[in-house]
C-alpha cells in the first residue's frame, strides 16, 4: 500500500473530455504511485456520458483511489481548470492532462520539492510524448524560459540535468503550492472552446511575477500520449480559428506581462519575424519558399496580425 506523507496534502487535478480510454491509463498511473495522492479529482462535463460511464467502471476507477469527480457546464481547459481549484483541499495541487500518465515516483517527488522550499510555488517536469508510435527523444538544457522581448524557449519534453528555475510551466505536468495560487485562477478571456492554447503560460507567468520560484526537475516525469481534440485546434492540421485563438492568446499574455520596452519589442520581432508555429511576415516567405505553399504561409501571418490587433485591444481596456 502506498503511504501518504502527513507534512502537505497532495490533490491532483486531472480535466477530460470524451477519452475514457486515456483517463483510464491516467486513473492507473495515480493508482500506481510509491507515494498516494490524498485526493484525486476529475473535472468532467455533465453532458460527457463516455466519460461518467467509464468512472462508473469499477475497471476504470480502482476502489482505493481517492477520487473525487466536479462537473462543469462551460466548454473549455480554463473552466475545468478552475473548477478543479475550486474542489481541491490540498496544500499542493498536482495538474496533469487526461492523455498522460504520471510516472510511479510522481506524487513523492513533487511533495518533496515542495517540502524542501517553502519558496517554491510552482514545479514542472519532462512529460516523454508518446507520437506516431515513438518516443520524441532529446536532450536541452534551456527549457521554460521567456526573453525580455517575449521570445519563448518551451522543450519542457526534451529537458535534461538538474532542477533549475524557469519562467513557464507545461500544463501536462505542472504543480503549485495552494499558498501561491489562493486567489489565482485561468484567464477566462483566454480564446477557444477546448485546449484554449497557452492557459498554462498564463497561469504559471502569474505565479511567477507574484514573486514565487518555478522550478523544472525532468525527474519530476509523465508519459504524455497527445490525444485528440474535440474543437477546432486539431494539433497538426491548419485551422483558421483555431489558429487565431492560439496566436491571439500568446500576443495578450505577453502584452500584459512585459515590460513596455518588451511589449514593443515583442509586437515588433512577431510581426516581422515570429517563429515557425506562429511566423511574422519575414519568416512566412521563407517557410514559403522551404516548404511551398505561399498562400498558406501568408495567411497564418495575416491571422496572426489579426490576433496581434485584438490581444492589444484586450489588453490595454
Amino acid at each position: 500500500m502506498p503511504l501518504r506523507n502527513p507534512l502537505l496534502k497532495v490533490s491532483v487535478i486531472v480535466p477530460t473530455y470524451r477519452r475514457p480510454a486515456d483517463l483510464a491509463r491516467c486513473l492507473a498511473a495515480l493508482q500506481r504511485q510509491s507515494r498516494a495522492p490524498d485526493e484525486v479529482i476529475v473535472i468532467a462535463r455533465g453532458d460527457d456520458e463516455m466519460t461518467h460511464a467509464a468512472l462508473r467502471d469499477p475497471a476504470v476507477v480502482p476502489g482505493t483511489l481517492p477520487l473525487t469527480v466536479a462537473l462543469v457546464d462551460v466548454p473549455g481547459q480554463v473552466a475545468a481548470l478552475n473548477r478543479g481549484l475550486d474542489a481541491a483541499s490540498g496544500d499542493v495541487l498536482a495538474i496533469t492532462d487526461d492523455d498522460a500518465a504520471p510516472h510511479a515516483d510522481w506524487v513523492a517527488r513533487i511533495a518533496a520539492a515542495f517540502e524542501q522550499d517553502p519558496r517554491l510555488g510552482g514545479l514542472g517536469g519532462r512529460d516523454w510524448v508518446h507520437e506516431k508510435g515513438r518516443v520524441l527523444d532529446g536532450e536541452r538544457q534551456r527549457v521554460g524560459k521567456v526573453t525580455a522581448a517575449g521570445m519563448i524557449t518551451g522543450n519542457h519534453h526534451l529537458g535534461v540535468g538538474d532542477a533549475r528555475e524557469v519562467d513557464i510551466l507545461k500544463g501536462a505536468n505542472m504543480s503549485y503550492r495552494r499558498d501561491a495560487v489562493r486567489a489565482l485562477r485561468f484567464d477566462v478571456r483566454l480564446r477557444g472552446t477546448g485546449a484554449q492554447v497557452h492557459n498554462d503560460m498564463a497561469f504559471s507567468l502569474s505565479v511567477k511575477h507574484a514573486g514565487w520560484k518555478l522550478m523544472y526537475d525532468p525527474r519530476v516525469a509523465v508519459d504524455h500520449y497527445p490525444a485528440e481534440r474535440f474543437d477546432d485546434d486539431q494539433r497538426f492540421k491548419f485551422n483558421d480559428a483555431a489558429f487565431y485563438n492560439a496566436s491571439f492568446n500568446l500576443r495578450l499574455i505577453m502584452c500584459e506581462t512585459l515590460t513596455p520596452a518588451g511589449r514593443w519589442a515583442f509586437v515588433a520581432y512577431s510581426t516581422l519575424i515570429g517563429n515557425r508555429a506562429d511566423p511574422g511576415f519575414v519568416r512566412a516567405l521563407s517557410l514559403a519558399f522551404e516548404r511551398g505553399g505561399v498562400a498558406l504561409a501568408l495567411r497564418k501571418w495575416w491571422v496572426g496580425l489579426r490576433a496581434m490587433r485584438g490581444a492589444w485591444q484586450e489588453a490595454v481596456r
